[in-house]
């Protein structure tokens, strides 16, 4: 790619996962395992309406998070999606959420064969060279 191409990604869809902390390794993984290319994961803080019901059992939920990020081709989202609901164990009260976005558009240094899974295509991108 010339510094002059952007490789625009256009079918791709975007799974979020907020899951209890120290479970993102694991649901990572099986999202790599069913053909995601990688991951973000940063820390997070939440409470919510399930952590009151929780309490009234005397079982308490951390409020410390794992979130994670993972960009999909559209074609494979449903089947990540499916493996990282069940390596998360989100049948289980307490345990996370999961939920996908669509993706307009988005671009970054993609390898040719990386990006030929997605919808691509290319843009030539003006550089202001006369500072």
């Amino acid at each position: 790619m010339s510094g002059n191409e952007m490789i625009i990604l256009t079918n791709a869809v975007l799974i979020t996962c907020i899951v209890q902390r120290g479970t993102a390794d694991a649901v990572v993984q099986a999202a790599q395992e069913a053909g995601a290319q990688g991951a973000t994961i940063f820390h997070g803080r939440g409470t919510g309406v399930r952590q009151k019901h929780l309490g009234l059992l005397g079982l308490t939920v951390n409020a410390e998070k794992e979130v994670i990020y993972i960009v999909v081709p559209d074609d494979q989202a449903d089947r990540i999606f499916d493996r990282i609901f069940v390596a998360a164990k989100l049948d289980t009260p307490g345990m996370g959420i999961i939920y996908t976005t669509p993706i307009e558009k988005m671009a970054t240094h993609i390898p040719h064969q990386i990006a030929a899974r997605f919808g691509v295509h290319t843009e030539r991108v003006a550089h202001d060279d006369a500072k």
